[in-house]
């Protein structure tokens, strides 16, 4: 029996990312890794683990600020 499938259609990264040809994360996301070497790949790992932290901080504070904001005019 085959494993059940997270994604049944593959996601194509023109779909996920922003229309904008410069948007850094559409340019990140087209480039060519297979010549880059283990160490290269894993420093940028960690680059990308730092900048998912650092978005997922700012989400954590703009929702936290927004709820202030709605509990002060609740008032």
């Amino acid at each position: 029996m085959r494993p059940a499938r997270v994604n049944v259609m593959p996601m194509e990264p023109d779909d996920l990312f922003a229309k904008r040809p410069d948007d850094p994360v559409t340019q990140l996301v087209r480039q060519d890794i297979d010549h880059l070497s283990v160490d290269e790949l894993e420093a940028r790992i960690a680059a990308l683990q730092g900048e998912i932290e650092r978005c997922g901080t700012k989400i954590r504070n703009a929702l936290s600020h927004r709820a202030t904001a709605e509990s002060l005019f609740k008032r």
